[in-house]
């Protein structure tokens, strides 16, 4: 099983991806890390206007197999939070990139941080 890997976002080693556009960043979580999950069955999300640190712990997927925290890959204000995935957890399985986002960052700065990895970098970490 190979898993996607997007040219156009940037990747978290604890899979996560940001898709950076105007100063706002949109979070979701990796195909990869969807495929290591399963089936998806619970979110939970940050509250809009929370200030979250890069790196830290935001909001909770829970699987048939597990529960795992999220963390916020940038630093920044949520500015929207995703209730498609809130209703129908199943969209972060079947379209991680897309429908199955799960919230937005108001970036603290114009710069993503350093430690985000590239397409490529992420890839060899998984292996793909």
């Amino acid at each position: 099983m190979s898993s996607q890997v997007p040219s156009d976002l940037l990747y978290a080693k604890s899979h996560e991806w940001a898709r950076l556009e105007n100063g706002v960043a949109t979070i979701g979580i990796t195909d990869h890390a969807q495929h290591e999950l399963t089936d998806i069955v619970f979110v939970e999300l940050p509250a809009k206007g929370r200030h979250v640190k890069s790196g830290e712990a935001c909001a909770v997927v829970e699987s048939v197999k597990t529960a795992s925290d999220i963390y916020s890959p940038v630093p920044g204000e949520v500015i929207e939070t995703n209730p498609a995935v809130i209703q129908d957890p199943s969209l972060v399985n079947s379209a991680p990139y897309a429908s199955g986002w799960f919230f937005k960052v108001r970036l603290a700065s114009s710069e993503p941080p350093a430690e985000l990895l590239t397409p490529q970098a992420y890839a060899t970490q998984i292996g793909a």
